[in-house]
């Protein structure tokens, strides 16, 4: 039978809506297109969409998908992350070790501006491992209290990093230069302090203060907006936090995060946030030509360890719809 299925994935939850090809050759990008107008509907209203058995197999074909949405595709600035460019702004998945976790987030809420939708392409699948499980951020939301919402929405966060060499990314590699002086036209530009510090004056020392929460420009909610839980020096775990402070210092750390107004995070309370994602997620295995199209602010993200080849492609994207 020929024709399309459409279904959500899990009991309960309103993301991903599941599409999956029947019978069709018909590209991806050529159905998003034909479909376009019903497919923004849908994505606003489950905030994530798998497109399933439509062999997207690589960039090229990820890439016309990316240019069917009609959204102008973004540039990876001021990464936190290692990522490799494939194509005209088609990224690699996060190049994190295979044994590693990342925990959900949604993509650049450390910043000031942020893509409204992401895309993520699956060409290869891990062995074992390697989901990307997501979490509805209405959830998320309301599993953290108001007063804490209060309290960020408030005094906002800021983030803190210091660039030692061989230590996390590079600031030529954040900056994507290796002029001091680009350094700090950059920085200028997007509200960023920064500071050359140590004995030798090469230490790169960035702080900048983002939102704590965030309203949907279409649908209006106030959702938990930060990155808090990943550049607080317990993100890695307790025992990672200690040693880091011992090595460089609490004023000193890679990277760091706090409420905005310079008064620190409790521990707890960053404990709780992950806790606040992690009762949230859901994860299906990921299937050779998978896209999933994501509302950024709707639905968070992350990524479970893995064994074997694993190959994700993603892609930033502003949404032509947004208010």
């Amino acid at each position: 039978m020929t024709g399309y299925v459409e279904q959500t994935l899990f009991p309960g939850k309103r993301a991903p809506l599941c599409i999956v090809r029947n019978g069709s050759e018909q590209p991806l990008s050529e159905y998003v297109g034909d479909h376009r107008a019903g497919l923004e509907s849908k994505l606003a209203e489950h905030g994530a969409i798998l497109f399933r058995g439509f062999k997207v197999d690589g960039a090229a074909a990820f890439s016309e998908f990316v240019g069917a949405t009609g959204d102008r595709s973004l540039d990876y600035r001021f990464g936190s992350t290692p990522r490799t460019l494939v194509s005209d702004k088609i990224y690699t998945s996060t190049e994190y070790p295979a044994n590693r976790e990342i925990p959900l987030h949604n993509e650049n809420a450390y910043l000031a501006s942020w893509p409204d939708r992401l895309a993520f392409c699956c060409v290869t699948p891990s062995e074992r491992g390697g989901e990307t499980p997501i979490a509805d951020m209405r959830d998320v939301t309301r599993s953290i209290s108001a007063e804490l919402m209060d309290r960020f929405g408030q005094a906002r966060v800021e983030y803190v990093r210091h660039f030692h060499p061989g230590i996390d990314l590079s600031w030529n590699q954040v900056f994507q230069t290796s002029d001091p002086d680009a350094v700090a036209k950059t920085c200028a530009a997007n509200g960023i302090r920064f500071d050359w510090i140590g004995e030798d004056g090469s230490l790169l020392r960035t702080s900048q203060i983002c939102q704590g929460v965030a309203c949907h420009p279409v649908t209006g909610e106030r959702v938990f907006f930060n990155q808090a839980h990943l550049f607080h020096a317990t993100s890695m775990g307790p025992e990672i936090a200690k040693e880091l402070r011992n090595v460089f210092g609490a004023d000193r750390l890679p990277r760091h995060a706090r409420y905005g107004d310079g008064s620190e995070i409790p521990d707890e309370v960053i404990a709780g946030i992950h806790t606040a994602f992690r009762s949230h997620a859901v994860a299906f295995p990921w299937q050779a030509g998978d896209v999933l199209w994501l509302d950024n602010m709707q639905v968070a993200h992350g990524r479970r360890p893995y064994r074997g080849e694993r190959r994700i492609l993603a892609a930033l994207m502003e949404s032509s719809h947004a208010a």
